[in-house]
């Protein structure tokens, strides 16, 4: 009897940062995004597809996963970040394949931050899953570079804020960039 569980190894990730994907792969990602309930209309899954960083595809070509970054300027830090958001497919939560997707978005946008001059010095997360708070309850989260997304509280929703900065990054301390 074979396994139905997926399997890592049939992913491959499709980086579109920064210009956000092409017409290609757009409508597949506004679909996916309408079926899984993360988006009420497909005007609204539009208007998120120039933040794409990448998505992660099934042997079968099908969208496993997407995620998201968007410049903000949180007002407790008052430096210009990027907001990372993630969206696993259903089929894929008991993977591990959220943190794949983290790991390499970080990099490309880490990338992209120090070849540009640090338009955002690094990465905010705002954990909607009750199972990151729960099982991952280190103030520091250890990355591949020894670096790790520290725990700087609540956000105004209640769920925890985690942030890494990029190498190389130095606090502007000037108020608002253009951060995009």
């Amino acid at each position: 009897m074979q396994s139905t569980r997926p399997r890592l190894s049939d992913i491959e990730l499709v980086e579109h940062w920064p210009q956000g994907p092409g017409e290609s792969h757009s409508a597949a990602l506004v679909q996916f995004w309408l079926d899984e309930k993360a988006m009420p209309t497909e005007a609204d899954a539009r208007r998120r597809l120039p933040e794409v960083v990448l998505h992660a595809r099934d042997a079968d070509g099908g969208i496993a996963g997407v995620c998201t970054a968007v410049a903000l300027l949180l007002p407790r830090l008052g430096e210009p970040m990027y907001y990372y958001r993630c969206l696993v497919g259903s089929q894929w939560r008991s993977t591990a394949l959220v943190m794949t997707m983290l790991k390499r978005a970080w990099t490309v946008l880490e990338e992209y931050a120090v070849a540009h001059d640090h338009p955002c010095i690094g990465v905010v997360l705002e954990l909607e899953n009750d199972q990151f708070a729960q099982h991952l309850d280190s103030p520091v989260w250890p990355s591949p570079e020894q670096r790790g997304f520290v725990y700087i509280g609540k956000s105004r929703h209640g769920l925890d804020l985690r942030i890494a900065y990029f190498r190389g990054s130095r606090l502007r301390r000037q108020g608002p960039v253009n951060a995009s």
